[in-house]
């Protein structure tokens, strides 16, 4: 059985990109086969694409960290051919064959059924970016944080996971602060539910001062750094940040003293392994409870379009999610 898949090879010069024709034979074991209709494209996807170690170490490979479509096989009793599902996190994309191709075959494990309000494409529209933003709000949710306390800032909110929390955060009841360096898309933010904006350089302010002034009652930081460490200085007492990124660096330029005079709390977020079951429960609520329209978020994509948009999100020059429909 013979499929279409999203190639990367590492030559002596860099690594090349193509679409290729596979077969299904050249997939590893595993309890469930899956047309997939649906991937979508995160800054992971792309770190695998140009070979960083940490993420595939394996070439040739196909990325694609997000699956969805139906299953074509299963050898588990919970799945059945004809059903929808969808695969994300643990081993898929990484040095497994991922979502960029038109089959994937994986353990029964990693499988979550397709929750009854989401389709494989509008999961797609979620994706790991938007299942991380969820799970970040679900941990802020419970530490506590209510739209009384105060606003809830963003950062790198025009990226993948920044903007799907503007908008299940505005939809939640939040006042939102944006922090983005690309103020033309302001407007858009605003459509979001984007209520107040801070740009690049203003959330770099302050780095020398160990207090900042007390003003959000919850964060959610995709990008780490000094402005991961200024948005812990100006939170209000006893509230949380959420973490999930490292868009402008991994360090963590900060004292104790916040953490020691205002009770705040960094919340680590963590969506690749986190337990099927809850991935399970939560994907649930977002078809469900927390299910928003993010197609304003949407661009969508061809597996031939990735050799561009690949380079385009390492430079963070992508707006919103990438969504790959694998049928184009």
């Amino acid at each position: 059985m013979g499929f279409k898949a999203f190639r990367v090879e590492k030559t002596d010069s860099g690594f090349k990109y193509s679409v290729q024709e596979r077969d299904v034979a050249e997939l590893p074991d595993g309890d469930v086969l899956i047309d997939v209709q649906f991937s979508s494209l995160n800054y992971k996807d792309a770190l695998s694409a140009t070979g960083n170690p940490g993420v595939t170490r394996k070439f040739p490979h196909t990325p694609g960290i997000d699956a969805a479509g139906i299953v074509l096989e299963s050898r588990s009793p919970e799945f059945r051919a004809g059903q929808a599902v969808l695969v994300m996190g643990y081993d898929l994309g990484m040095n497994t064959p991922g979502g960029y191709g038109q089959r994937i075959r994986v353990p029964a494990t990693w499988v979550v059924a397709m929750p009854s309000g989401l389709t494989p494409e509008t999961s797609m529209h979620w994706g790991t970016a938007g299942f991380t933003a969820a799970l970040a709000v679900e941990k802020l949710l419970h530490q506590g944080m209510t739209p009384a306390g105060g606003p809830v800032v963003v950062t790198g909110a025009s990226g993948g996971v920044g903007c799907v929390a503007v908008k299940l955060l505005s939809t939640l009841g939040f006042q939102v602060t944006a922090v983005t360096g690309k103020a033309e898309q302001h407007t858009w933010l605003k459509s979001l539910g984007a209520t107040e904006f801070m740009s690049r350089g203003q959330a770099l302010e302050g780095a020398d001062r160990p207090l900042g002034k007390e003003r959000f009652g919850g964060a959610i930081d995709t990008v780490g750094g000094v402005p991961l460490a200024n948005i812990v200085k100006s939170l209000k007492h006893s509230a949380s940040v959420a973490v999930c990124g490292l868009a402008a660096s991994a360090e963590f330029p900060i004292t104790v003293l916040p953490f020691i005079l205002r009770h705040v709390n960094v919340l680590g977020v963590d969506s690749v392994e986190l337990p099927i079951n809850h991935k399970r429960a939560l994907w649930n609520r977002m078809g469900g409870e927390w299910r928003v329209d993010l197609s304003a978020t949407v661009q969508k994509l061809a597996l031939k379009d990735l050799e561009a948009a690949v380079p385009r999100i390492l430079q963070g020059g992508m707006v919103g999610r990438g969504v790959v429909d694998l049928s184009l």
